[in-house]
């Protein structure tokens, strides 16, 4: 909102200078300061700087950053009054003198005071959201319009620009690619981003930052880069919290609530939260292989509970050093039912089915420190974190086969997780427009898998082999980086390197448990690797931004594929992991544009890509079975991407507001596939696939009264090619509703998703056999969210300068 006020107030100063052309003065000055709250002595950040003339007419004004410092360019000469304005302070007001000899203004340290009368509201939330283009991101901020549209992150994510997320499997990708690392305010966890995203309440979120391109400063996985889910903080004195409770239904019930709280008294700051989700989901599909005259079925149910706790501490010591402590417990339980039958359409007789339950339950921890000291200069500190995370989980399937020559068997797996991450930051901003950012980061990685498979029964053909594999993964990662940055005038750029020293070790140690054989498999993988990073804006004015950036990234393996144990099973279908697995490497080019409109705004950008040891999909025939097939992964050549990018905000009414975009990726991926000659021989086939993808959306919301909002969302998705299959076009249309009661303490919103129950991926391959098919899920849901905020007290802003983007420790979800 404070954003929003501060670009109407500049639009409103550039019409009115457009109608006082005449009397247009030499526009030669410039205003700095650096605004602090008095209270803690803490900078504020996003603080309103309004320049008027001595007739009050507004001329310009500027906002300030994170670390409280402003500056105005391009100020008229004469006499003009300076006011510092920020939500719930008292505004102040200066005097300034513009000449020839005074164009440079220093007004120095302005210490704002807080207003004795605040606003009630915890965090302003704005009706609309709005889509910001920084230097290395792109930053939505979620407006009560795209809490409507969902209950969780996961159901708004489909809304933004270039993000698709699975309807099926819930995994999310970033401009077509899954290679993308999801953090909530930071941070990675080690809950599945798939399962994490459904416990987030869309009222929890404050905004979500698109970082395609991340500079030197961050972790360097994933190709398509970083979402960062940054979440409201609760910083008033006293007691303060929310509540909130949904519940969507189609063929199944979904549950998910979530309830926070915080206390603080100036030195402590104590906070709490506890959310959860119950849900079923129920899916079905079909698969029919043409030339061979096989149709396979599926239906699949899942039933998963999850429970997580957060709890932390912040303790101000004094002006200069802060501590900050929290840790996350999460529980989680849920089986699956699969249903799967093969129907020989030529011979009855051999038709064949299977079930397969799978009992699933993990706990998680996670532990957090954080020392922060400010020196003496503004934005100058250095900062200590110590995060470790703890994960176990249980899993325990039996696969009954129906009229089938496979014996029924049992597999027990159990995982044991543990990672660590030590990072020392320090920042020091060497003059007003530049800026040097330095860090060392370890990261220790270790997993222990233990599976063990057992034959429930035998059959006449023989017997079925009882297994037990275990699969140790340890990853050791140490690295530095360095970063730079500079304004000049209409320019700034931003140029790092991070170095990384990298240290693989794993050991698969395979025992038959008749003959007692074993077999050992070690594999060790080091190596050391640059990853540079530049960043260039040019501003020519405040309509107008360009930017160029380039970085390198690595996607390393994860532990699904390179573990050799079956990840899982159809009786037609096989995956399993491959050791030997190498990381594959991205070079990454893009270039962005945005404009200023008079009621909203426009950015369009471009991207290329330079993939090296690309990691894809294998499709390989059994050779115990050859109506079954192997999936895994392997290295292959060298190849590219590219895709453009356009979205805009725009409020053609008061009452009307429409977020839209268009994005189109292209992408050449590589396989081999093996497939039967006209002998019946086994042969091995190199595929490639050139794909092109696009996707448009367009979200509008419409204010009905000041209490009453409705929207409406529509999307459409071009057909999408992979390895093994095309799937069709598919689009979608959703409705909802928002009201607001309780004097805006309390909110309740209904959506209505795929009305017209549109979406479903229908597809169709030829390699290695001639298919097509059709899944569905429940994609035509009813959702229903209640939100409430309870308790009192005057706000306080609380900023602390963190490692990545000030989100690593406050109150809230997680």
């Amino acid at each position: 909102m404070k954003k929003l006020f501060t670009i109407v107030c500049l639009l409103v100063a550039f019409s009115m200078q457009s109608q006082n052309q005449p009397n247009v003065k030499p526009k030669i000055g410039t205003v700095t300061g650096t605004v602090l709250d008095v209270t803690l002595n803490q900078p504020l950040p996003y603080v309103n700087i309004i320049i008027k003339d001595s007739k009050n007419n507004l001329i310009t004004g500027g906002i300030t950053n994170n670390d409280g410092q402003f500056k105005v360019n391009q100020i008229p000469a004469g006499i003009h009054i300076v006011s510092i304005e920020y939500l719930g302070f008292l505004s102040q007001t200066k005097t300034i003198n513009i000449s020839k000899d005074n164009k440079k203004i220093d007004l120095g340290t302005i210490n704002l005071e807080e207003a004795a009368t605040s606003l009630d509201e915890v965090t302003i939330v704005a009706e609309t959201s709005t889509i910001q283009q920084k230097v290395d991101r792109k930053v939505i901020t979620i407006g009560k319009d795209l809490q409507t549209a969902g209950a969780t992150a996961s159901e708004i994510m489909n809304n933004l620009p270039s993000v698709s997320v699975d309807q099926q499997t819930g995994s999310i990708s970033l401009r077509g690619n899954q290679n993308v690392r999801v953090m909530v305010d930071g941070k990675l966890s080690n809950i599945p981003a798939e399962q994490l995203l459904k416990q987030i309440p869309s009222s929890s979120i404050k905004s979500i930052e698109l970082i395609t391109n991340p500079s030197a400063k961050y972790n360097p996985e994933g190709m398509s880069g970083i979402i960062n889910i940054v979440l409201h903080k609760n910083t008033k004195i006293g007691f303060n919290g929310n509540l909130n409770i949904g519940l969507s239904h189609d063929v199944e019930a979904k549950f998910n609530s979530s309830i926070d709280a915080n206390y603080r008294n100036g030195k402590f700051n104590v906070y709490g939260s506890y959310n959860n989700s119950v849900t079923k989901n129920f899916n079905f599909g079909e698969i029919n292989r043409i030339e061979q005259n096989i149709n396979q079925n599926f239906e699949i149910l899942n039933n998963n509970k999850s429970h997580l706790f957060k709890v932390g501490l912040d303790y101000y010591l004094d002006d200069k050093n802060t501590i900050s402590v929290f840790t996350n417990q999460n529980i989680f339980n849920g089986w699956v039912d699969v249903d799967s039958s093969i129907n020989y359409l030529f011979d009855a007789s051999l038709n064949e089915s299977q079930y397969t339950r799978s009992d699933n339950e993990n706990d998680s921890q996670q532990y957090n420190f954080n020392y922060k000291h400010d020196f003496n200069d503004e934005g100058h500190n250095i900062e200590l974190e110590v995060d470790h995370n703890t994960y176990n989980g249980l899993a325990f399937t039996r696969n009954n086969f129906f009229s089938s020559q496979r014996p029924n068997f049992i597999e027990d797996t159990d995982t044991d997780r543990k990672s660590s991450t030590i990072n020392l930051d320090y920042s020091n901003p060497l003059s007003e427009t530049a800026k040097l950012e330095v860090g060392l980061q370890a990261r220790l990685f270790n997993t222990n898998i233990y599976y063990q498979s057992d034959a429930r029964e035998t059959n006449q053909n023989g017997d079925y082999i009882p297994t037990t594999t275990t699969f140790d993964y340890t990853r050791d990662i140490y690295s530095a980086y360095a970063t730079y940055g500079k304004t000049l005038d209409k320019w700034s750029y931003q140029v790092g390197l991070r170095a990384e020293n990298v240290t693989v070790n794993s050991e698969a140690f395979k025992e038959d448990l008749q003959s007692n054989e074993q077999t050992n498999i070690p594999f060790d993988n080091d190596y050391f690797k640059l990853y540079p990073s530049a960043f260039v804006t040019y501003s020519p004015s405040d309509k107008n931004s360009f930017q160029v950036n380039y970085s390198r990234r690595v996607d390393r393996p994860g532990i699904g594929q390179v573990n050799p144990l079956p990840e899982w099973n159809t009786p037609l279908i096989s995956q399993f992991g491959n050791q030997e697995l190498r990381p594959q490497f991205t070079n990454s080019i893009e270039t962005n544009y945005t404009r200023q409109l008079e009621n909203g705004s426009i950015t369009a950008g471009v991207f290329y890509r330079i993939i090296e040891d690309e990691i894809q999909q294998a499709i390989l025939i059994d050779r115990t079975d050859t109506n079954r097939l192997i999936f895994t992964n392997l290295n292959f050549d060298n190849s590219s991407a590219y895709g453009v990018e356009l979205s805009s905000n725009y409020r053609p009414t008061k009452w009307w507001s429409v977020n839209a975009s268009f994005d189109l990726f292209s992408q050449t991926q590589k396989s081999v596939a093996e497939s039967f000659d006209s002998n019946q021989n086994i042969v091995l086939n190199t595929v490639q696939v050139d794909n092109v993808m696009w996707n448009v959306r367009a979200f509008n919301n419409f204010k009905v009264t000041k209490a009453l909002s409705l929207s409406a969302f529509g999307m459409y998705s071009g057909k999408n090619k992979n390895i093994q299959f095309e799937t069709n076009d598919m689009f979608m249309v959703n409705l909802g509703m928002r009201y607001s009661f309780l004097q805006g303490k309390a909110s309740f919103s209904l959506s209505y998703n795929d009305i017209f129950d549109t979406m479903y991926a229908q597809f169709e391959g030829k390699t290695p056999y001639v298919q097509v098919g059709r899944f569905n899920w429940e994609s035509q849901q009813i959702s229903g969210r209640l939100s409430y905020r309870f308790g009192g007290g005057n706000y306080r802003a609380k900023s602390r300068k963190q490692r990545d983007n000030d989100t690593k420790s406050g109150g809230g979800f997680m």
